[in-house]
C-alpha cells in the first residue's frame, strides 16, 4: 500500500514540472493483496500469488491522478 503514497508524490513532482519522470511501475492485479498457493485451497481470481498487490480500483485512481498530473506539468 505504500506504492500509492509514493505515486501520489510522484504526480506532484510532475504536476510542479518535473520533467526528468518518464514513467512508473505500479504492481496492481484485479483484487488487491496476495494469496498462498494451498492444496485443496481453490485460488482467487485475479489476486497474486506473489508479491501483494493493488486492486483495480486503486490503479484507476492512480492513473487519473497521474495524468491529471501530466496535464497540470505542461
Amino acid at each position: 500500500m505504500r506504492q500509492i503514497a509514493v505515486c501520489h508524490d510522484v504526480a506532484g513532482q510532475i504536476s510542479r514540472g518535473e520533467k526528468r519522470i518518464i514513467g512508473v511501475m505500479i504492481e496492481s492485479n484485479l483484487v488487491g493483496g496476495s494469496q498462498k498457493l494451498a492444496q485443496g485451497k481453490p485460488l482467487i481470481y485475479g489476486q497474486s500469488i506473489t508479491d501483494a498487490c493493488i486492486g483495480w480500483d486503486e490503479t484507476l485512481e492512480l492513473l487519473n491522478g497521474l495524468a491529471e498530473a501530466v496535464k497540470a506539468g505542461r
